[in-house]
């Protein structure tokens, strides 16, 4: 079976080859391509693309070494299709949050310009939030504390909180990380990535 976290590694080494000839030949179409900003309209595509771009070398393998220590444990337990579909879409979702709260910051006069958005952060902030989330120790310990639903919303909130502010830098896309991971939390709660035993590239080992 083939490996979705080296294929997304993969990726993000050839989106970040094309950047780089991007940024010298024409930097406009590097923007244009891979910077997430607003209005999202008017460039949709770089809801997916900014998720495969960085902003240069330690960008580049942090996240993938992120990716690397998350990933492989993860995909042994899902399919291909699932991983990607979650990688994307909870990477897309992470980077609109971001563009959209700092206008809100920017409105109320609590930042001073509109920020745009590159890197998988999101996306792998949200496979971890899911593998602390999804795996049977963690599921059985809520199961006997017997939380509310809205109860365990409020701890994932406090826990996405946590791990944001664990990470805080300049220049980080700190709410991106806090939806990635919230996002990720709420997956893994639900067990949107086990596959059925139907699936045809379902893994021997579909629970952990």
């Amino acid at each position: 079976m083939r490996s979705p976290t080296i294929e997304t590694l993969l990726a993000f080494a050839a989106v970040f080859v094309l950047q780089q000839a991007l940024g010298v030949v024409a930097p406009v179409l590097e923007f244009a391509l891979f910077y997430l900003a607003l209005p999202l309209e008017l460039r949709p595509w770089t809801l997916v693309t900014s998720i495969y771009a960085h902003a240069g070398w330690s960008h580049l393998l942090s996240n993938a070494v992120a990716l690397a220590i998350v990933g492989f444990a993860l995909e042994r337990h899902t399919t291909r299709w699932r991983f990607h579909t979650f990688f994307v879409l909870t990477g897309a979702a992470a980077g609109a949050f971001q563009v959209l709260f700092n206008r809100l910051l920017l409105q109320a006069g609590l930042v001073g310009q509109q920020t745009v958005v590159l890197g998988a952060s999101g996306a792998v902030f949200a496979l971890f939030g899911y593998v602390l989330a999804g795996n049977r120790l963690t599921g059985g310990l809520l199961d006997r504390i017997g939380l509310d639903p809205r109860w365990q919303l409020l701890v994932f909130l406090v826990a996405a909180t946590l791990v944001t502010l664990a990470t805080a830098a300049p220049g980080v896309a700190l709410a991106a990380h806090f939806f990635g991971f919230l996002l990720g939390l709420l997956a893994g709660q639900a067990n949107l990535l086990r596959p059925s035993r139907s699936e045809p590239d379902a893994p021997p080992m579909p629970e952990y």
